[in-house]
């Protein structure tokens, strides 16, 4: 990628509830994929022809309620099939929208209407599942915020979804094949744009001692995003929309996964006129801004002491170990490891006929998704699952349906996540309650993994 110089930011590393009647959908109730002109890159490139859902990149926030009924009728006015899944909610299986799994694709000038209420509240997000690693890439993804009844004590709440985008800066269009074997069997489709909120030049006005909710959200392809606190003191209060046990200072870096989420309640430190804001780690080792905040006037004198803890979710206990179901599952595959053979449609071949059919990862010795699940589990039923990466790459793995926590060496638990970054050479386990009963897949969301081979589901009966 040469000649697309933009600057510091411009680089080239690469029911649950019972169905009712069906409402008389209104505008506000439509979710339209469709079609779209953005101005992605900065003014004097040309603009990026998009899918996006209303237009817009990212679709527009959806904010409601912990308990509220949410109905979207998903509207396709794309010349390809689609569906919606909505990350992280553990809702209905047949509103998570996995094609060919939960439901049919949504064929061109068709529709299908979700219908679900939200149990848990959160960050959370919607996106395209359906050939999910063109379809986010070109822009079908939004935020799902649902606020607590007893919300934080904070000044503002703010969404950011963070993003990359792949473009080719003569033309302004997305750089294609998106299946290119190099993103299939390397790192995953990384951009050469970095933004937030559809904008590369994303910034916010605060007041010193202002305090702020920070919702981040990975929705990248393929991009790990290493963040720090510049002109801010913070805690992380809430994972993947679940909520910590208690505020935990930030005093280190933020690692977020493509679909990984943070909460954050934040205090403006900064004088005014003085550098805040988000911060990125880039290749060459140093950090940029990639959301700023301008710091003007002052709200008070004095900070504020720590926040306290959100509102814990439903359905949040700790797995009971006793008695659990224990599996491995081994990732294999991508350039610079390899694997000798993996099961693939019912037949095992090796390695060079698995890229031939571009496969170029597998999980569990088996490549892509099958009509038989991974494990098969009473409700109820508690699975450990002890992930080993063999590759050369990391890898963001998620769960539908569910959330997990990991189960550290000293027998403790980390925190609820949907989303967990495994890396090579470091096993690592997880241990969840199959409370929800369903098909729900289990992915890499590092999207063009998941599109080669790197996707299985599990089943609760």
């Amino acid at each position: 990628m040469t000649g697309f110089s933009i600057g510091r930011r411009a680089f080239c590393a690469g029911l649950a509830g019972t169905m009712l009647a069906r409402p008389a959908w209104g505008a506000t109730d439509r979710l339209v994929a469709q079609k779209a002109s953005v101005q992605l890159a900065p003014d004097g490139y040309p603009a990026t022809p998009v899918w996006s859902y209303g237009g817009t990149i990212p679709g527009a926030t959806i904010r409601m309620r912990q308990g509220d009924r949410l109905q979207r009728q998903l509207v396709n006015e794309l010349d390809v099939p689609t569906s919606v899944h909505w990350h992280g909610i553990r809702i209905d299986n047949a509103m998570d929208g996995v094609a060919g799994l939960t439901q049919e694709a949504v064929r061109p000038g068709g529709t299908f209407d979700y219908d679900f209420t939200l149990p848990d509240a959160g960050t959370y997000w919607y996106h395209a599942h359906t050939n999910s690693m063109e379809q986010v890439a070109r822009g079908l993804s939004g935020a799902l915020i649902v606020e607590e009844a007893d919300a934080p004590d904070v000044d503002r709440d703010e969404v950011l979804m963070l993003g990359d985008w792949l473009l080719d800066p003569d033309t302004g269009g997305f750089v294609e094949p998106f299946n290119h074997p190099m993103m299939m069997s390397h790192g995953g489709r990384t951009g050469n744009l970095v933004g937030v909120n559809g904008r590369y030049d994303f910034a916010l006005t605060a007041k010193r001692h202002e305090r702020l909710r920070l919702r981040l959200i990975n929705s990248a392809n393929a991009r790990i995003f290493v963040l720090r606190l510049q002109g801010m003191r913070g805690w992380t209060v809430a994972l993947d929309g679940m909520p910590l046990d208690g505020p935990e200072e930030v005093s280190d870096e933020i690692v977020l996964a493509p679909a990984q989420r943070a909460d954050l309640i934040v205090d403006i430190t900064a004088d005014e006129g003085a550098p805040a804001g988000l911060l990125m780690w880039m290749d060459d080792d140093s950090w940029e801004a990639l959301a700023e905040v301008k710091v003007s006037g002052q709200s008070a004198t004095t900070p504020r002491p720590a926040p306290t803890a959100l509102p814990p979710n439903p359905r949040t206990a700790l797995p009971d170990l006793s008695e659990a179901r224990s599996l491995d599952m081994v990732m294999e595959g991508g350039a610079m490891a390899g694997m000798e053979s993996a099961m693939f449609e019912g037949e095992r071949l090796g390695f060079r006929a698995l890229i031939e059919k571009g496969q170029f990862w597998a999980l569990a010795g088996q490549a892509g998704r099958t009509e038989t699940p991974f494990a098969d589990l009473a409700l109820g039923e508690v699975l450990r699952i002890r992930l080993e990466n063999r590759t050369a790459f990391p890898h963001g793995m998620h769960l539908h349906g569910m959330h997990f926590r990991e189960v550290r060496a000293d027998g403790s638990f980390g925190p609820l996540r949907d989303t967990i970054l495994s890396v090579p050479d470091e096993p690592l386990e997880i241990a969840f309650t199959a409370d929800n009963p369903g098909k729900w897949l289990f992915h890499c969301h590092m999207l063009a993994h998941a599109a080669s081979g790197m996707t299985t589901w599990i089943n609760v009966t």
